[in-house]
């Protein structure tokens, strides 16, 4: 049976009013996209992330009448947004596919480093032997596939590959999926804590954490503010280059004397006003590392 996709190109204040006109009009499905590849890593707590530019495509079982649909929808949207033009919506027709088996093949076993692989739970691990976090794709709250993401989980594997996180404390500001504290607890991190502004990304991570045996003891997950006041031997933040540099005192004020930072989330015409805003703080900066685009700033205290 083929399958009808509408797609339209709106504002983020559109995407409500046109997701429940869509729905109203018999839509199967209604997917949020970001129309120019710009993660959002910190929503406001409770709230969801859009973006500029968002796409909203709705997918339909039945391609029958879609010309009367789209009338319907426009007059639709005409009785609510009268002082708004209805967005322009794009229709096409899919083959008959298998769309989960198609979303599923999309996402393979990722190497992040020497030891360390993103593996779905629907794939076997390439190695046996080797760090297996298990994590499937779902919120987007980040599961290895972006710069930013794999540029944190390759240092991590870095310094237990180098023997610095074994035994030691980590602190994943902004944790999201918690994919970093996992991954530092299995790579030999003694205990992981994970802060985020959102319910959702300390729900998803304590799922994460479970699913790939992680004890509740090893993993604390707090708001910003419920973290006690303490050092931790390993920092790691990846969100955007703003919060970072409006943190940037207290995010430095974790790092332990002689401890490490990494800091990703940053756009590489971004990188020397947070690496400008953490040296101020009194750490030791390193060369950026820089991976499409996206930039993973490092450091450390002196002892």
């Amino acid at each position: 049976m083929p399958w009808l996709q509408l797609k339209a190109r709106i504002a983020p204040e559109q995407a409500d009013t046109l997701e429940e006109l869509l729905l109203a009009e018999g839509a199967t499905a209604i997917t949020l996209q970001d129309a120019h590849d710009e993660p959002v890593f910190e929503p406001e707590r409770g709230t969801t992330p859009l973006w500029e530019t968002t796409v909203l495509t709705g997918l339909y079982d039945d391609p029958e009448g879609v010309d009367a649909m789209l009338a319907q929808v426009s007059a639709a949207w005409a009785e609510v947004m009268p002082e708004e033009p209805c967005p322009d919506i794009e229709v096409e027709l899919l083959a008959d596919r298998d769309w989960e088996r198609e979303w599923m093949d999309d996402f393979q076993p990722m190497q992040m480093g020497e030891r360390l692989w993103i593996v779905p739970s629907w794939h076997d691990p390439p190695e046996l032997d080797a760090v297996n976090l298990h994590l499937d794709p779902g919120l987007a709250f980040g599961t290895g596939t972006h710069a930013t993401t794999s540029l944190c989980l390759a240092w991590l594997d870095g310094l237990a590959v180098a023997d610095r996180l074994h035994d030691q404390a980590v602190l994943d500001v902004g944790c999201g999926s918690g994919i970093l504290a996992i991954a530092a607890l299995k790579l030999g991190a003694s205990q992981a804590t994970g802060t985020d502004i959102d319910p959702q990304a300390l729900q998803a991570t304590r799922d994460n954490a479970r699913r790939n045996g992680i004890e509740e003891a090893d993993l604390r997950l707090c708001y910003p503010e419920q973290l006690e006041a303490s050092h931790f031997p390993v920092v790691v933040a990846n969100i955007l280059a703003g919060p970072l540099i409006e943190l940037a005192d207290e995010i430095a004020a974790r790092v332990a004397p002689g401890g490490r930072l990494a800091l990703s989330g940053i756009l590489a015409a971004q990188a020397d006003t947070v690496l400008i805003a953490y040296e101020a703080q009194g750490l030791l900066m390193e060369e950026p590392t820089t991976r499409e685009g996206w930039v993973r700033l490092t450091g450390r205290r002196p002892s």
